[in-house]
């Protein structure tokens, strides 16, 4: 049970520096964001699907353990 509060805080951790990354981004460059979503619109579905396989990849396979 301790090993799952452990890997679950691990997770929370990781996931709140995410979204501080991410805020820290649109924070210091807002124009860019709305360039790169601007280009994202414009990508085909077929696009988008690889990039999120490849985005996913390592982490959802379960190759990466520590």
């Amino acid at each position: 049970m301790a090993q799952l509060l452990h890997w679950g805080s691990f997770l929370l951790i990781g996931f709140a520096l995410v979204l501080l990354v991410e805020g820290l981004i649109y924070a210091l460059a807002p124009n860019l964001m709305k360039r790169l979503l601007a280009q994202v619109g414009e990508m085909s579905e077929s696009t988008l699907r690889s990039g999120g396989v490849v985005a996913a990849g390592p982490q959802g396979s379960g190759c990466c353990s520590f």
